[in-house]
C-alpha cells in the first residue's frame, strides 16, 4: 500500500486524498514561523521576489503550453478584492494559471509542505503563502485538532483580510488535485475565507469582494506543450447583508470567526452551479473524449475552420445540453476511445472525415522552421537545460503526487534549475573565455577597448550574452518539441488510420 493511504475517511464517508511523503511529513514549528502578509503596500510578500518569481513563472509558463488563452477578464472588478475558485486537476499549474492572468496581486493560501520544501518554500515564504492543514493530515495524526483549527484559522484570517484590501486569492474548493472529469465534493474553506473577508470590509468600510468561478481547461494535462484555456466567469455577490454583527466585529477586531454554516453552505452550492459547466462535468474522460469527435467531424462537414481549444472545450460542453443519438454517442466513443488509447485526439481526422490527416507540406516546412533552431542550439540547451530536464522528467514522471503533479515537477525544475545553474554556467564559460582569451582569434575581453573599465565592460557583455544564449536555447527547445511531437503523431496516424477509418466515415455517414 502506498505511503499516505490507509483508507481513512471523513465524517462524510469519503475517502480522504492519498498524501504524498512530503504531505506526512508536517513541520508544525515552521508552519508557525512562516511570514504574515503586510497589507499596506502592493505586496503582500517581498516586492522584489514577487516580481521576480512572476517573471520567471511567465516565461516558465508560457513555454510550457503550445496555445495559452484567456477569457473573461473584464469579470474581474479592479477596484476590490476576489475570491478565484476553480476545480483543481493540475497540481500547481492550476493556481499559476490564475496568477498570471488576474490583474491584481494575491494573498496566498496553500498545503503547508509548500513553506517548508526546499527552495520551493524559500519563494513560499517571499510570497508569505499561509499554509493550511487539510482534514486528509489532521487525521492522520500530522498535528492535533487544536493546533490545526489554530493555524488554519490564522492562515484564513491573514487571506480574508488580504481580498478585504483589495488583493486577490485563488483557493480550490475541491481542497486537492484529482484526475476526475467533474467536480469531486467541494470543501468550506474559500467560502468561510470570503465571508470573513466580506465581514472585514464591512467593518473597515471597505468594497465588498467577490467570488469568481474560473474554468481551467488543459487538453492533456500531464503533456508538455498542451493548450490551455483559462475561463473567468460572472462574479458571484456576496450575502453579505446577512453577516452577524459579531463575525464582523470579531473579524474587524483581528480575530478568526467562522461565519454561519448556513451561509457559507449555501455560498458553496451557489458556487458548484455556476462551476460544475466549467468543467468537463462527464462521468468519464471517455465521455469528453466521445463528444470532442462529434464536434471535429461535425466541423469537417460544414467545412469550417478547424476547432481551436477554447471551441472544442465550448462545442463539449454544448454537446453536454444537446446530446447527439445513442448511435452517434456509441460509434464516437469508439473512435475516442482508439485514438486516445493511440497518443491521438479529434484533431488528427481528417477534413474529408474518412480517416486521419496524411502528410501536410506546409504543416512540415513551419515543423523544420521549428526543428532548425532546436538542432542549432542543441549544445547550449545540453549546457544550461540538460539536467533540468532530465531531473523534471524523472522525478515528474516517478512522484508520488500523482499524474496531476507531473508537470508541476517539469515547471519548477525548468525554472529554478535555470535561475540557480545558469548564473553558474555562465560565470564557468566567462572565466573560460578569460582565461584563454589569447586563443582566440578574436579578442573577446579587448572588443571594446584596452582600458580597464572597457574589459569589465566586456566581461560583464559576455556573462550576459551566454544568459541570454541559454534562455534562445530554451525557448528554441519548446518550439523545436512542437515539431518532434507532430512527426511523432504523423507516425502514429499513418500506423493506426487502418483501424479507425472506418468508424470514421461512418460517424460521418450519420452525422450528414
Amino acid at each position: 500500500m502506498k505511503k499516505g493511504f490507509d483508507g481513512a475517511r471523513d465524517h462524510h464517508g469519503d475517502l480522504l486524498p492519498e498524501l504524498s511523503a512530503s504531505a506526512t511529513r508536517m513541520k508544525y514549528d515552521k508552519l508557525m514561523d512562516a511570514p504574515l502578509p503586510t497589507f499596506d503596500k502592493n505586496y503582500p510578500g517581498s516586492p522584489f521576489f514577487t516580481e521576480l518569481g512572476y517573471f520567471m513563472l511567465r516565461r516558465t509558463m508560457y513555454s510550457q503550453f503550445r496555445t495559452f488563452e484567456t477569457s473573461g477578464i473584464e469579470n474581474v472588478p479592479t477596484d476590490r478584492g476576489s475570491m478565484c475558485s476553480a476545480w483543481h486537476t493540475n497540481g500547481l499549474m492550476d493556481p499559476i494559471s490564475i496568477f498570471l492572468t488576474h490583474p491584481k496581486k494575491f494573498v496566498v493560501g496553500g498545503r503547508h509542505d509548500l513553506v517548508t520544501r526546499p527552495i520551493l518554500g524559500f519563494w513560499a515564504r517571499k510570497f508569505a503563502v499561509q499554509p493550511v492543514v487539510r482534514k486528509a493530515e489532521l487525521l492522520r495524526g500530522g498535528c492535533s485538532e487544536e493546533e490545526a483549527n489554530y493555524l488554519n484559522g490564522r492562515s484564513l484570517l491573514n487571506l480574508a483580510t488580504g481580498i478585504s484590501h483589495g488583493f486577490g486569492c485563488a483557493l480550490f474548493p475541491e481542497g486537492t488535485s484529482h484526475s476526475e472529469s467533474h467536480l469531486i465534493r467541494l470543501k468550506t474553506g474559500p467560502f468561510r475565507t470570503v465571508l470573513a473577508a466580506a465581514a472585514h470590509a464591512k467593518a473597515t468600510g471597505s468594497k465588498i469582494p467577490t467570488l469568481i468561478p474560473i474554468g481551467l481547461h488543459f487538453r492533456t494535462r500531464h503533456l508538455f506543450r498542451t493548450d490551455c484555456w483559462v475561463e473567468y466567469g460572472e462574479p458571484i455577490e456576496l450575502p453579505h447583508d446577512q453577516l452577524p454583527d459579531e463575525l464582523i466585529e470579531t473579524i474587524g477586531a483581528g480575530d478568526w470567526m467562522e461565519p454561519p454554516a448556513e451561509i457559507v453552505t449555501g455560498l458553496r452550492d451557489q458556487l458548484k452551479e455556476k462551476l460544475e459547466p466549467m468543467t468537463p462535468n462527464r462521468d468519464t474522460y471517455s465521455e469528453v473524449h466521445r463528444d470532442s469527435v462529434i464536434a471535429h467531424v461535425q466541423r469537417r462537414i460544414e467545412n469550417k475552420p478547424d476547432l481551436t481549444w477554447r471551441e472544442e472545450v465550448l462545442e463539449v460542453r454544448r454537446l453536454k445540453s444537446e446530446p447527439a443519438s445513442a448511435e452517434v454517442q456509441k460509434i464516437a466513443t469508439k473512435i475516442g476511445d482508439n485514438l486516445d488509447k493511440f497518443g491521438l485526439d479529434a484533431r488528427d481526422i481528417n477534413s474529408n472525415s474518412d480517416g486521419l490527416r496524411g502528410f501536410s507540406p506546409a504543416g512540415a516546412v513551419v515543423d523544420l522552421l521549428k526543428f532548425i533552431p532546436f538542432m542549432l542550439f542543441l549544445p547550449t540547451l545540453i549546457l544550461g537545460m540538460g539536467w533540468q530536464i532530465a531531473l523534471g522528467r524523472f522525478l515528474g514522471d516517478r512522484t508520488d503526487e500523482g499524474l496531476d503533479a507531473r508537470t508541476s515537477y517539469h515547471m519548477l525544475f525548468g525554472m529554478f534549475g535555470s535561475m540557480l545553474w545558469w548564473p553558474i554556467m555562465a560565470t564557468v564559460l566567462t572565466v573560460f573565455t578569460v582565461f584563454y582569451n589569447a586563443e582566440f582569434e578574436y579578442d573577446l575581453v579587448g572588443m571594446f577597448g584596452s582600458e580597464i573599465w572597457q574589459e569589465g565592460l566586456a566581461i560583464v557583455a559576455l556573462w550576459v550574452s551566454v544568459i541570454i544564449i541559454f534562455w534562445i536555447s530554451a525557448i528554441s527547445f519548446a518550439n523545436g518539441w512542437d515539431a518532434v511531437s507532430d512527426f511523432a503523431k504523423w507516425i502514429r496516424r499513418m500506423k493506426y488510420n487502418s483501424t479507425v477509418s472506418a468508424d470514421i466515415k461512418k460517424l460521418r455517414d450519420l452525422l450528414k
